[in-house]
């Protein structure tokens, strides 16, 4: 899976991915491939990621998180 990750000034992170972790406005969930077209809020916590060089961690004070077709695209409030 392709994620990136923008902030409303920069690109924070773009990679392949087989894991990723959200503060969905519900609660948190866990993205993994073929899953399900989504579109959902994102509160204040932590992202967290696995690709090819091991795990990554990202604070974000919020922002929404879109899935489609093995795609995850994060607009995050830094």
């Amino acid at each position: 899976m392709t994620l990136t990750i923008y902030s409303p000034t920069k690109t924070l992170f773009s990679g392949e991915v087989s894991l990723c972790e959200v503060p969905g406005g519900k609660g948190r969930f866990t993205i993994l491939q073929n899953h399900d077209s989504i579109i959902s809020t994102l509160t204040s916590g932590n992202i967290r990621y696995v690709g090819a060089t091991g795990e990554g961690h990202m604070h974000v004070a919020g922002g929404y998180v879109q899935v489609a077709e093995n795609v995850i695209t994060i607009c995050a409030k830094e």
